[in-house]
């Protein structure tokens, strides 16, 4: 027997002005897809943008369903929308906003397990890191170079 460890390494932003100019507009284009959520169960609103190698931004935000399991969170249907719109392009950069409509959210709000294995396959998928931003409605921001770092022990085809 012997243990392993597994380190990531995340570069936090005290704010949002800190980041380069391209993701600012990244971050605003997330913030603007988080208006078109619907999300009147968990009135928990999320937009995500992703940046695409041709330079076209694609926009998702969560949808719910009153069957829960019949929704689809931000990241999953923007990057679904992108593979399935644009199948041969590279992902290269995810913003990510989330927030309660009910309080307040300073909290960087991360992708959920489904969604972080849905952003693993596309990085498996093109063999190249997507870099993933994620913020609450305000404050710190997080820097993810990879997914790998958010979902070290994938599962991908590898296993099949």
């Amino acid at each position: 027997m012997k243990d392993i460890k597994i380190e990531s390494t995340l570069t936090v932003y005290d704010h949002i002005d800190e980041l380069p100019t391209d993701i600012i507009e990244l971050m605003d284009q997330a913030a603007i897809a988080r208006k078109n959520s619907y999300s009147p169960y968990s009135k928990f609103s999320v937009g995500a943008a992703i940046l695409l190698e041709n330079k076209q931004i694609v926009l998702g935000s969560n949808q719910e369903n009153a069957s829960y399991p019949s929704g689809l969170c931000a990241e999953r249907t923007a990057i679904f929308y992108a593979g399935s719109q644009y199948p041969e392009v590279k992902i290269l950069k995810m913003a990510i906003i989330a927030g309660s409509r009910i309080h307040q959210t300073i909290t960087p709000i991360p992708p959920c397990g489904a969604c972080r294995q849905a952003i693993a396959e596309y990085e498996v998928k093109q063999d190249a890191p997507i870099e993933i931003y994620f913020m609450g409605e305000t404050g710190k921001v997080v820097k993810s170079h990879s997914l790998a770092n958010l979902l070290p022990l994938v599962f991908d085809k590898s296993v099949l």
